[in-house]
């Protein structure tokens, strides 16, 4: 049996909110969604224990009642949670009346049988309304239909952690649908994989998020210290959020990514701490976190209130940040370090907030501020920075009272809705921290008295500008033209990065100015003639002879994996390779190639996962499965959009080439089609224009004038049909002549009708005829698209024939092959988006200095000769000019 990919459970998660979705908007059914993925997940793993409790028993000789007796101990389940038979998905399975009662009490039950869920279930109300109405039974019916299709022991996943990656995807998806909302509980993950980088968490640590939210920032905590060889299993992860629902979140995230440990609290982090050790506050060694944006707070009955030794905020006006900031450093161990998010707002305001900033300052706490790029956050656009710390003392002696200031306010990749950190924004921000040192226009390490000197002020631009030069303008270039040596001199480090001397599109003009090359007539020659460049070319060629010798070298890392298990040592090896031996082609800065790496890695890291469980094949099965259960669901690609899918191409070339031919026989039926129905080949048709706008349909017309002219002859007809009928007919002329009278009058009626009938009959032929290539085209275009609809049916039975019939081997081959395609993809992408660069610099210099001052008051005389020529031919006299 095929195992359960990511992407088939995250099409199938998806497709379980679209249930529910329009009914209510995602920050409302979100939780509907979880309660019933857990109570599922619960349910499959307690049937699952339940009958291997069984087979263990009648094994040792127990009768099946017996067994069973025992099975329902709840003493046997003590390392995973006993799920009651209100709560058992085969119960819930055929519930069709007051569904919502039945699946309120299921999650009642299973947090009444396990401590450790207090609280966790019993909020969600399936029965709750939404506006006037609760969600009907059919909903609910279909939703545990849906829930139904897929069993979640772990067994049956392709890898470990498939579930919590899964549930992570989800909350991602309702975080993007909810907008504002969306906020109160995630962090975008490259927001928490930077800070996670920040602070370097280590095995055997306490980590605390005090605003947890749905927990990202402490699972991504842990993934850190697998990645760097740490054993995380002995890591301790505390959180706390004030929101029922989000804790409820988190409380699942942790628990389905294998964490059932984790300490998460629900309740007031300022107000009430509720992490304590031996009645004082608990102390962690790396503190993480993104706290609510410009709340109020109340000092009224607040624990713990020394934690605020530099000073209370006022506790209206949205001010309540750096009473955040004081709680993480109040809980700091002696070599504890923090990093959280805070508005820019908290850097530079006066009164009371810059006395804490004072006091933070002096007691040398403060050790980085980090500003991050505009509208990264879901549902606010204050601008945002992170602000890393460290408990007294704790400061490395080489940064003491000194603190660093790094602008990465451009750092970003721009998206649609938001705008997002990529691993090569990454890897630089997380280096300049790293290296403590001054950067020109990015980072500053500002000591503590000329904080002092500036009062305090910790406005990111005051120390670290990056705000770009003015641009350079030659007037001597613009008056006779040229372009300055001096403004290509100024771009020599990203020129010849890419391999582009100033001969490939400049000739010498002087010692001071370049010409662009004469053969350049336009602007759009620049992009070819760069492209073309000898030296271009040679540094790009010698870019991919680069990444193909480390591919060859280093292939053997993935090849092994299914044996040596070594996941997170081979992504080690590999990002530190990758940028060892690619930086040297100097195209790329290695924060550009670490993040070509680390976006590969972080793209394809489940599919390695699976490999490391399943083995070559069995990727393969799971990215077939994949492929046909998003068909299936119709929540993945269209049939049409897998042409493009690697492993499509790979295994069905022929099938392709078939679907294609089909395609483009329908597509020139359909145009035939259209063409015919304009009147194409009709003069004079296609230029008909209803008064509408609308071009009439050929052959509408044509079937609308046969139908008429039909109609006009029906009665005609029928009485002729009668007058000729047989003697035994009623009115005909043979009937009347066996009476033996007179039928003259009915012959001549009959001439006469023919007489009509005929030219109307032949005009019917005529049309007839002219649509008869029409209907030639419809039959051929029916049978055209049933051949399509043929051959796409046959889609997943040709894939999966083409699988059975791949060897391990080739297996293996498929997947290496495809994996170097989409990191060379990656590199050309970045190769390509650094050429454009250099194409725009140039393209700059044309807008600038192609067309002098002089060639355009050249132009202007021009035009005013012609302007007056004009006007004397007109009969006016040319105005005088001074």
């Amino acid at each position: 049996m095929r195992k359960l990919t990511l992407a088939k459970l995250e099409n199938h998660l998806f497709a379980a909110a679209d249930i529910l979705r329009g009914k209510m908007d995602a920050s409302e059914f979100k939780e509907y969604i979880f309660g019933m993925l857990f109570l599922k997940r619960c349910s499959d793993v307690f049937e699952e224990q339940y009958e291997r409790i069984i087979k263990t028993k009648v094994a040792k000789g127990r009768s099946g009642a017996e067994a069973r007796q025992r099975a329902v101990d709840r003493t046997r389940y003590a390392g995973s949670f006993y799920v009651p038979e209100a709560a058992r998905w085969e119960t819930l399975k055929h519930a069709h009346r007051n569904i919502g009662d039945e699946l309120n009490k299921a999650l009642f039950a299973l947090e009444q049988e396990n401590r450790t869920l207090d609280g966790v279930l019993a909020h969600i109300d399936f029965n709750r309304k939404v506006g006037k109405t609760r969600i009907p039974d059919q909903k609910l019916r279909d939703l545990i239909n849906h829930f139904n299709k897929y069993r979640l022991r772990n067994d049956d996943f392709e890898f470990p952690d498939l579930l919590g990656a899964a549930y992570e995807y989800l909350i991602a998806e309702f975080a993007d649908s909810a907008g504002k909302k969306g906020g109160e509980f995630y962090t975008p993950r490259d927001v928490v994989r930077l800070m996670v980088r920040l602070i370097k968490p280590q095995e055997g640590m306490r980590i605390y998020d005090p605003c947890v939210g749905s927990g990202g920032m402490l699972i991504l905590s842990k993934q850190h210290v697998e990645e760097h060889g740490g054993n995380a299993t002995n890591l301790r992860l505390y959180g706390q959020d004030n929101n029922g629902g989000v804790w409820s979140m988190c409380m699942m995230n942790m628990i389905l990514h294998g964490i059932p440990d984790a300490n998460i609290q629900n309740d007031d982090t300022l107000w009430n701490p509720l992490h304590l050790d031996g009645g004082e506050l608990m102390r962690f060694d790396r503190v993480i976190t993104n706290p609510p944006f410009s709340q109020n707070y109340s000092r009224d009955g607040m624990k713990f209130p020394e934690r605020f030794r530099y000073g209370f905020c006022p506790e209206t006006g949205k001010k309540a940040d750096l009473m955040f900031l004081q709680h993480m450093l109040a809980v700091l161990r002696t070599n504890g370090m923090m990093a959280t998010v805070m508005p820019h707002g908290v850097l530079f305001r006066g009164s009371i907030e810059k006395e804490i900033r004072r006091g933070i300052i002096e007691d040398d706490l403060l050790e980085a501020v980090i500003g991050l790029p505009p509208n990264l956050f879901y549902g606010t656009g204050i601008p945002a920075c992170i602000l890393v710390c460290r408990a007294k003392g704790a400061k490395p002696d080489e940064r003491k009272n000194r603190v660093l200031f790094i602008n990465a306010d451009a750092e970003y990749h721009a998206g649609r809705a938001q705008n997002y950190l990529r691993p090569e924004h990454i890897e630089k921000i997380a280096s300049a921290f790293e290296s403590f040192d001054n950067i020109p226009g990015y980072a500053a390490v500002v000591a503590r008295e000329d904080l002092k000197s500036n009062d305090w002020n910790l406005n990111i631009r005051r120390y670290a500008d990056n705000a770009p030069p003015p641009e350079p303008h030659d007037v001597r270039a613009h008056l006779i033209g040229g372009v300055p040596k001096s403004e290509v001199e100024a771009k020599n480090d990203l020129l010849s990065a890419h391999g582009l001397r100033p001969e490939t599109v400049f000739v010498e003009r002087d010692a001071d100015y370049y010409d662009f090359d004469p053969a350049m007539k336009t602007r759009g020659e620049i992009k070819g003639r760069i492209e073309n460049g000898k030296g271009v070319q040679a540094k790009e060629k010698k870019i991919k002879h680069d990444f193909e010798e480390w591919w060859q070298k280093h292939q053997g890392y993935l090849v092994e994996l299914p044996n040596s298990r070594r996941l997170m040592e081979v992504r080690s090896d590999l990002l530190d390779a990758f940028v060892a031996e690619i930086t040297p082609a100097g195209l790329l800065d290695r924060f550009k190639v670490a993040g070509v790496i680390a976006t590969w890695w972080n793209e394809n890291q489940y599919d390695l996962k699976a490999l490391v469980a399943q083995g070559f094949g069995g990727l393969v099965d799971g990215w077939v499965e994949t492929i046909a259960a998003g068909l299936e669901e119709n929540t993945g690609n269209h049939l049409d959009e897998l042409a493009d899918d690697p492993l499509v191409l790979r295994l069905l070339p022929d099938y392709l080439a078939e679907l294609e031919q089909a395609r483009q026989k329908v597509m020139s039926l359909e145009q035939e089609k259209e063409a015919f129905e304009a009147g194409e080949n009709e003069d004079g048709s296609e230029n008909d224009i209803t008064e509408e706008g609308e071009r009439p349909n050929y052959a509408k017309e044509l079937k609308d004038q046969i139908r008429e002219l039909k109609h006009s002859i029906k009665e005609p007809q029928k009485l002729i049909k009668t007058l000729t009928g047989s003697s035994k007919k009623a009115g005909s002329i043979a009937f009347h002549k066996a009476k033996g009278e007179d039928t003259k009058t009915l012959v001549a009626q009959v001439k006469e009708l023919e007489a009509k009938v005929e030219p109307v009959e032949a005009k019917i032929i005529e049309l007839e005829m002219k649509l008869k290539p029409y209907e030639e085209i419809l039959e051929k275009l029916k049978a055209a698209k049933k051949q399509l609809r043929d051959l796409q049916r046959k889609f997943v039975k040709r894939l999966n024939e083409a699988r059975e019939a791949l060897s391990q081997e080739e297996c293996r081959e498929l997947v290496l092959d495809i994996l170097r395609e989409k990191l060379e993809g990656h590199l050309g992408a970045y190769v390509s988006a650094h050429r454009q660069v250099v194409i725009a610099a140039v393209e700059n210099w044309w807008e600038k200095y192609r067309v002098t001052m002089i060639e355009i008051e050249s132009e202007l005389r021009k035009v005013r000769k012609q302007m007056e020529k004009q006007m004397e031919e007109l009969g006016f006299a040319p105005s005088c000019t001074s």
